[in-house]
């Protein structure tokens, strides 16, 4: 399933894609084992690990071929940040031709793994078998409009066990400023760093993992993001027209009372009373994007709501936003809930649309571990998890970008044939520093935020 242009064509953008990533890699002889090691990501193949990749790519000097690209991923010291930071400049304006960014979209996805001595596995939720296993998890920061998404920034997770285990970290060369973090705090650097690199804003999106927490909600609006973020069922929530009881009246004696109180009249409610106790009239049928086989259509009702979390420690109550709940017709129980503070003016199928963007990450994640072979990489260590990551990333930006020049539809897979052997602009084994460095602002995913 070919794009339908020549060939020649795609290959010299190919390749002016390349060097236009090349201020990432350090020196210029790095150019080409990038560019073989982004062809055999794109090339079709079971295995998108470095042995059977150099052996796609050169039969005839697969080993010398194995060595380069070892090296490139495994021990090589370029920068993630930046060269994430050029698939951004390369990619991005290919996107927004077709509209302006509309999210950021946070997520993680895991790899499942056997054994222990991988970079920061273990045993923890792994979304790809939908349960408890031996995995590695990574973070990752998207952008996206409604055509197209791609992946800016991109972290392994790496458990307490290992991030509080000396020996282990130095096995698996974990650098010394990584430190264990939670998801979300991975999450909130991320974002942090975007907008320091001067990444236009955009609503944030996220699933309840993120969005159940009140510290990751309040730290996006301090940032002055607005959001709309999953939340679990058991979230409590202060109804249209209930909310706590005032502090008590002053004594004269010590300080005023200044918390807010609770009592058997005045509670809060969780999102699934809340939505059981809406009226039938509150309830929409709406259809927010075409399907493979259908459209998608679902019931939904949003109401303003204050979340409620520990405001017994509070002296104020916290500013009113929307919860979007939807209710498949014929189910017994609402399938999922969301906050946002986007405007009380914000029409229901606005909210509808953005809560269902977050669709696209997980194309991004289909088409990254299918088609480029995200989870192949079989080292052990930090740099070569992040390196491959970062060149499935650049390559799978390539493929992004390539569609987006010409439909919606397209197919992703392109016919890149082997790249030819380029020839190094450098003497020595190292090579010079790439001589057409320019200024650019990196997500730093290591800044401490």
């Amino acid at each position: 399933m070919n794009l339908p242009i020549p060939s020649e064509t795609r290959e010299a953008r190919f390749a002016a894609y390349v060097d236009a990533l090349a201020e990432g890699l350090g020196h210029a002889d790095r150019i080409a084992p990038m560019q073989a090691y982004c062809t055999g990501l794109l090339l079709p193949g079971e295995r998108k690990s470095i042995e059977p990749m150099a052996a796609r790519l050169a039969p005839d000097r697969a080993q010398a071929a194995h060595q380069s690209l070892h090296h490139l991923v495994a021990q090589a010291e370029w920068s993630d940040e930046i060269l994430l930071a050029s698939v951004r400049e390369q990619v991005l304006p290919v996107i927004e031709r077709h509209g302006a960014i509309r999210a950021w979209i946070v997520d993680d996805t895991g790899f499942p793994k056997k054994g222990t001595h991988s970079v920061g596995v273990a045993r923890q939720y792994c979304g790809q078998l939908g349960k408890p296993d031996t995995c590695q998890v990574a973070v990752s920061l998207s952008l996206a409009n409604a055509h197209a998404s791609l992946p800016i920034a991109y972290q392994l997770y790496l458990p307490k066990k290992w991030a509080l285990d000396p020996q282990r970290r130095a096995k698996a060369g974990v650098p010394d400023p990584i430190r264990f973090c939670s998801k979300p705090t991975i999450a909130l650097a991320q974002i942090r760093a975007a907008l320091l690199a001067g990444v236009s804003p955009a609503v944030v999106l996220a699933d309840a993992g993120y969005g159940s927490e009140t510290a990751f909600r309040t730290a996006l609006t301090n940032m002055g993001l607005t959001y709309i973020v999953g939340i679990a069922s058991s979230t409590s929530l202060w109804a249209p027209g209930t909310g706590p009881v005032p502090p008590q009246p002053w004594s004269g004696r010590g300080r005023p009372p200044t918390l807010l109180r609770r009592d058997a009249q005045h509670k809060p409610a969780s999102a699934l009373k809340l939505a059981k106790d809406l009226p039938r009239s509150a309830w929409h049928v709406v259809t927010w994007r075409e399907g493979s086989k259908a459209p998608l259509t679902s019931r939904f009702a949003a109401v303003r709501v204050r979340p409620a979390h520990r405001d017994y420690w509070r002296a104020t109550l916290r500013p009113e936003e929307w919860c979007l709940i939807e209710w498949p017709d014929g189910e017994k129980r609402p399938a999922k809930y969301w906050l946002s503070t986007l405007p009380e003016d914000t029409p229901l199928r606005d909210l509808v649309d953005g809560a269902k963007l977050r669709w696209r990450i997980e194309r991004d994640y289909q088409e990254l571990k299918q088609e480029i072979g995200l989870g192949h990489f079989e080292g052990r260590g930090w740099r070569g998890f992040h390196h491959h990551a970062t060149l499935c990333i650049a390559a799978y930006g390539f493929l992004v970008s390539e569609r987006s020049r010409f439909s919606p539809s397209a197919p992703v897979r392109l016919a890149i044939r082997k790249a030819a052997p380029r020839p190094s602009k450098a003497g020595g084994p190292y090579g010079r520093a790439h001589s057409s460095r320019t200024s650019r602002r990196p997500v730093d995913r290591h800044h401490p935020g």
